[in-house]
C-alpha cells in the first residue's frame, strides 16, 4: 500500500516535505486569497453587480464563490480514484507532481484574463488551478504519518505550515512592489502588474516543487495498474467509513473537523472579497494595498500562531487547543458583523485571524494523523480526510455565496460561519466527554 519504506524523522525527507508547503502556498495566498479576488473585482466592476455566465446572471462575488465550490467538488469526487491508483501502483509522488504541474500552468495562463470579455478564461483557469492545488495536497498530506512518529507530527506539521506562510509572504511582498511601484518595472499598469504576479506564482510553485520532489522517496514502479483499481478508491473510502464505527473518537473528530473546516476555508478563500466590498477604503489604490497588507499580516502572525498552538497542545492536548481556537474564531466572526467597517478595524481582525488560522490548520492535520489506527494504508485514510475537507469547503463557500445573493451583502454570511464553528466545537467537546466515559480511549 505504501510508496516505499524509509526511516522516519529523516531530516532530508522532512526538509523536502516542508519545502512543498513553501512552493504551493504561493498559490493559496497570492492567487486565491489576495491578488486574484482584487483583480477579479477590478475586471468585473463595469458589470454593475450582475454578470452573465453560462446563461445565468450572477452577483460577481457569488460567481467567484461558486467557482471555488465547483473546483473543490471536482477534487472531492476524483481524489479517491486518484489516491487509489497512486497507492496501488506505488506512484504517489508522480500524481503529486502531475497535479502540481496542472495547477501551476493554470496559474500562469491567468495572464490571458484581460477583461470582462475573457471572463471565461479567468473562471476556467481559476477552477483548474484550484483543482491542481487541492489534488496535490491529497498526496502531500498522506506523507506525514510515514515520515514522522506521532510525537513529532504536531511540530513537523506546524513547520510545514510555517514554511508555507513565510515563502508565500515573500513572494507576495515582491508582487506588492509591482502594484505599489510600477515605475520600477517600466511604468506597467495595475492590471498588468497583477497578471504578471499570476505568472510568477506558477513559476515559483513549479520551481520549488521540483526541489521538493527530488528529496521525497522514489515511487515504486514494480506494480502495474490493475483495472479494478479504478473502483478501489471509492471502495476503500466506504471501508474507512465502516471502520469509523469502531473508532468513535476518530469519527467525532472528523465530524468536528468537517464543520469547523467549512468556516475556516470559507474565510481563507473569501476574506479578500469581503474586505473589498464591505470595508470603507479611501480609493481603489488604497483598497488594493490595504488588502495585500492585511493578508501579509495574517501570514506572518499565522507563523507565530502555528507554533503557539503547538505549544498549547503540548500543555493541554490537541482537542482543548482546537476548542480554544474555535472560541476565538466565533468571537472574530461576531466582531466582524457588528464592528468591522474601517481599514483599521480590518487590520486588527487580520491579526486575530492570523493567530488562529495557522494553529487550527496545523493541529487539525496532526490530530487526525495521531488518531489513525495502526495501518500501512495511510493514503486511504487521508483521502477520506481530504474528501471531508473538500466537501466542507464546497458547502461553506457555496452557502456563503448563496446567502450573499439572498441578502445582498457579505456581512450577513458571517452568521453562517458562526453556526459552523459552534457545531464543530460541540463535536470536539463530545470527544472529551467520551474520554471521561471511557478511559481506555485517550484523546490526543
Amino acid at each position: 500500500m505504501s510508496t516505499g519504506t524509509f526511516i522516519k524523522s529523516n531530516p532530508r525527507i522532512i526538509r523536502a516535505w516542508t519545502l512543498y508547503d513553501w512552493a504551493n502556498s504561493a498559490y493559496s495566498l497570492v492567487i486565491t486569497s489576495t491578488l486574484y479576488p482584487i483583480y477579479f473585482s477590478e475586471m468585473t466592476s463595469s458589470a454593475n453587480g450582475s454578470l452573465r455566465f453560462l446563461g445565468r446572471q450572477f452577483n460577481p462575488e457569488s460567481l467567484q464563490s461558486y467557482a471555488i465550490s465547483f473546483s473543490f467538488l471536482l477534487v472531492a469526487l476524483v481524489s479517491p480514484l486518484l489516491s487509489s491508483i497512486a497507492d496501488y501502483s506505488g506512484r504517489k509522488k508522480s500524481f503529486m507532481a502531475f497535479f502540481c504541474c496542472l495547477g501551476a500552468t493554470a496559474c500562469a495562463l491567468l495572464w490571458f484574463f484581460t477583461s470582462i470579455d475573457t471572463l471565461w478564461i479567468g473562471i476556467t483557469c481559476s477552477v483548474i488551478a484550484s483543482f491542481g492545488f487541492s489534488g496535490s495536497i491529497v498526496f502531500y498530506n498522506a506523507y506525514l504519518p510515514e515520515i514522522a512518529p506521532k510525537q513529532d507530527q504536531d511540530r513537523i506539521s506546524a513547520r510545514g505550515f510555517a514554511m508555507g506562510y513565510i515563502g508565500s509572504s515573500l513572494l507576495l511582498i515582491f508582487c506588492l512592489t509591482l502594484v505599489m511601484f510600477p515605475e520600477w518595472y517600466g511604468g506597467i499598469t495595475s492590471g498588468t502588474a497583477l497578471r504578471a504576479a499570476f505568472v510568477l506564482v506558477g513559476v515559483w510553485w513549479l520551481g520549488f516543487a521540483f526541489l521538493s520532489f527530488r528529496g521525497l522517496p522514489h515511487d515504486r514502479r514494480d506494480r502495474a495498474i490493475q483495472a479494478d483499481v479504478l473502483r478501489k478508491g471509492y471502495t476503500e473510502l466506504l471501508g474507512v467509513w465502516r471502520e469509523l464505527k469502531s473508532q468513535p473518537l476518530l469519527k467525532r473528530f472528523l465530524l468536528g473537523f468537517f464543520f469547523t473546516n467549512m468556516a475556516v476555508q470559507t474565510v481563507m478563500y473569501l476574506a479578500t472579497l469581503f474586505g473589498a466590498q464591505e470595508i470603507a477604503w479611501g480609493s481603489e489604490s488604497e483598497k488594493q494595498i490595504g488588502l495585500i497588507v492585511c493578508i501579509l499580516l495574517i501570514q506572518f502572525v499565522a507563523v507565530v500562531g502555528a507554533f503557539l498552538f503547538s505549544k498549547i497542545s503540548d500543555r493541554f492536548g490537541n482537542i482543548r487547543a482546537l476548542m480554544l481556537a474555535i472560541v476565538i474564531w466565533i468571537c472574530i466572526c461576531l466582531s466582524v458583523y457588528y464592528f468591522v467597517y474601517t481599514p483599521q478595524h480590518f487590520y486588527l481582525t487580520a491579526i486575530s485571524v492570523g493567530m488562529v488560522m495557522g494553529g487550527i490548520q496545523s493541529l487539525s492535520r496532526s490530530t487526525y494523523s495521531k488518531l489513525l489506527p495502526e495501518t500501512k494504508d495511510h493514503a486511504s485514510y487521508f483521502s477520506f480526510f481530504d474528501v471531508c475537507d473538500k466537501t466542507g469547503t464546497v458547502i461553506g463557500t457555496f452557502t456563503f455565496g448563496f446567502v450573499n445573493e439572498l441578502f445582498g451583502n457579505m456581512r450577513s454570511s458571517t452568521f453562517v460561519l458562526i453556526t459552523f464553528f459552534i457545531a464543530g466545537f460541540l463535536l470536539l467537546r463530545s470527544m472529551g466527554l467520551a474520554r471521561i466515559a471511557n478511559h481506555s480511549e485517550p484523546t490526543p
